[in-house]
């Protein structure tokens, strides 16, 4: 036996015993011929001294050792001096009198130091993540993701749910994102991928008749990275039968509210139900499908208005179809020019071609658009969007995605900059009716929102206007992040061919990519549906973290790299002919 206890069960209780200890060397102080050693193992720390008189030889093993040397140690547990108690450790009354040490294994100097939360720079820890895993901070975040996910498979345990493990190894079924590819050696010229999703296979359980199924579910997606993305992540997934969009969402909300409370005990929930939001209602208010609802700063159409001045910007958005979107900033008046300047650059990143704006004084009205309108329309303007003197008014003219998005974004900036989002509260939204389809700007290819297995909430737009269907889809959201989202599930053959059609799949593309999918619902197929949540985010947000990578044991890096393994890597070339595969690399 190596050890009697760890480094965070010694206590008062123990005094006078005899304990046997592992762990690193967290810090060394030699204090006049007595040394302390702080001893760390992941459960906490514990202090052990010597006796250079009584045990010499412990004594003088205990003067070589250095920092993050892994030790055995044993000793009898003795009281702190009076005044000399740590309040900050579990073992803070107590320390180990050492009678015997064994030097484990001896450790280089580290790059970054242990013991301490001084900033280290991204790429250093990443490359040696087993020792920033050492490091309090990041050792609790991966505890914690831990008692979430347990958290959560009891709680679905309790409402008979089954966990079932779906392939890794799944057939190549293109849906929007980049897969990977694994290539065959026994069937050359053959591929399998790495799923975005079980999203088939879990439906095929529900064709099977497993009625509730869950996965702590690995994907792989081969894209772009970014803060709170990674090329590999974990999703909480769920699919149930037999019910409608209502059942899913308050199993889930349930879910999710009992996660807060337990982990989240420092935050507020906002609003209990969570509220509801359709899109068009989130885009309009809000600028956003997955809206930040802690403050209370929405946007008025106000295209009626603006459409009749003599500003060829807000008029000829109108007549091209497009909306006016104005977004009213209680006591924005004092924002510097400097200051709206940096607001309109946040809008022309999101497509705007500008931000307008008017002041609103005492008396006057302060813009430089002022001049296109009438006095009555500028009343009237100010009265939809109840502005007063202090006030200042945006405004984005283009087509609608454009206007409200582009707009949305400059009223996050907006809240981020007055304080207006509470840290400690908890938003959240369910955001339905989504649209089924989507229609691509250059190439004017139908797409669908969500995916091609996405119900319709009316099956006879399908026939009569398809690009104006709504899905049965629904997103929760947290402080303006989606944390999940999910639909009701097309369980009918035909409707399914009817989407495939939509969206400009052949009846020989459809066979050859979703043939076991079709067939099935062949087979009785009952009504069903399901949801997705983002683990790594939601774990991301409930730890105060700025980016997934904190919350993740081995993540990599914002360039999708493993700076720790080295990946990805070149392979040798007998192993890359025994798998049929030829490198052509293309020059950009």
């Amino acid at each position: 036996m190596y050890r009697t206890c760890t480094c965070n069960d010694v206590s008062k209780k123990d005094i006078g015993n005899e304990v046997t200890l592992c762990g690193w060397v967290n810090r060394r102080r030699d204090h006049g011929g007595v040394i302390f050693i702080d001893l760390r193992d992941r459960y906490g720390i514990t202090q052990i001294v010597s006796d250079p008189e009584n045990f010499k030889a412990a004594h003088d093993a205990m003067n070589d050792v250095r920092s993050e040397f892994v030790l055995q140690v044993t000793g009898k547990v003795r009281a702190r001096p009076d005044g000399q108690a740590n309040s900050n450790h579990a073992t803070g009354e107590v320390e180990v009198f050492v009678t015997e040490l064994k030097v484990l294994n001896t450790s280089k100097t580290t790059p970054f130091e242990i013991d301490q939360d001084k900033e280290v720079g991204e790429d250093m820890r990443l490359k040696y993540r087993y020792l920033d895993l050492r490091r309090n901070k990041l050792k609790n975040n991966i505890i914690l993701r831990h008692k979430i996910i347990k958290y959560i498979r009891d709680f679905l345990d309790g409402e008979n749910f089954v966990e079932v493990e779906t392939p890794i190894l799944i057939k190549g079924t293109p849906e929007g994102s980049r897969e990977y590819l694994v290539p065959s050696r026994l069937y050359p010229g053959t591929f399998y991928v790495l799923p975005q999703s079980p999203q088939q296979l879990k439906q095929l359980l529900m064709v099977a008749g497993f009625d509730r199924y869950f996965q702590i579910a690995r994907c792989f997606r081969d894209e772009d990275q970014r803060g709170d993305r990674q090329p590999e992540f974990t999703q909480l997934d769920m699919e149930m039968s037999f019910i409608d969009m209502e059942d899913i969402m308050k199993v889930n909300e349930s879910l999710m509210i009992d996660v807060i409370k337990k982990f989240a005990v420092d935050k507020k929930i906002m609003k209990l139900p969570f509220p509801v939001l359709t899109y068009d209602e989130a885009m309009n208010k809000y600028g956003s499908d997955k809206p930040d609802i802690r403050f209370d700063m929405p946007m008025v159409d106000v295209s009626d208005i603006a459409g009749k001045c003599e500003f060829s910007v807000f008029k000829s958005a109108v007549e091209g179809g497009g909306v006016v979107k104005a977004l009213k900033v209680d006591g924005g008046a004092k924002f510097t020019r400097r200051e709206i300047d940096e607001f309109t650059e946040i809008a022309k990143i999101y497509r705007a071609k500008g931000l307008a704006y008017i002041v609103v004084e005492e008396g006057n009205l302060k813009s430089p658009i002022v001049k296109y309108f009438k006095e009555d329309e500028l009343k009237e303007l100010m009265k939809r969007v109840d502005a007063k003197v202090g006030d200042i008014v945006f405004f984005a003219a283009d087509k609608f995605k454009v206007a409200c998005e582009s707009l949305g974004h400059v009223r996050l900036s907006i809240g981020s900059k007055m304080g207006l989002m509470d840290p400690n509260l908890f938003a959240f939204c369910w955001v339905i009716d989504f649209p089924m389809f989507e229609v691509d700007d250059e190439t004017g290819a139908v797409g669908a929102v969500h995916h091609p297995f996405t119900a319709p909430k009316h099956e006879k737009d399908l026939d009569k206007n398809p690009e104006l269907s709504i899905a049965k889809a629904y997103d929760i959201v947290l402080n303006g992040t989606e944390v999940g989202g999910g639909s009701i599930r097309i369980h009918d053959r035909k409707v399914q061919a009817r989407i495939f059609e939509i969206l400009g799949i052949s009846d020989e593309d459809a066979e050859h990519r979703f043939g076991h999918m079709l067939e099935a619902f062949q087979f009785g197929a009952p009504p069903h549906g399901g949801i997705a949540w983002g683990l790594d985010r939601l774990v991301m947000i409930i730890a105060n973290e700025p980016n997934i990578r904190e919350v993740i044991a081995f993540p990599k890096d914002s360039k999708a790299k493993d700076l720790m393994l080295g990946a990805p890597s070149e392979m040798p070339q007998a192993q890359l002919e025994e798998l049929s595969v030829k490198i052509d690399i293309k020059k950009k």
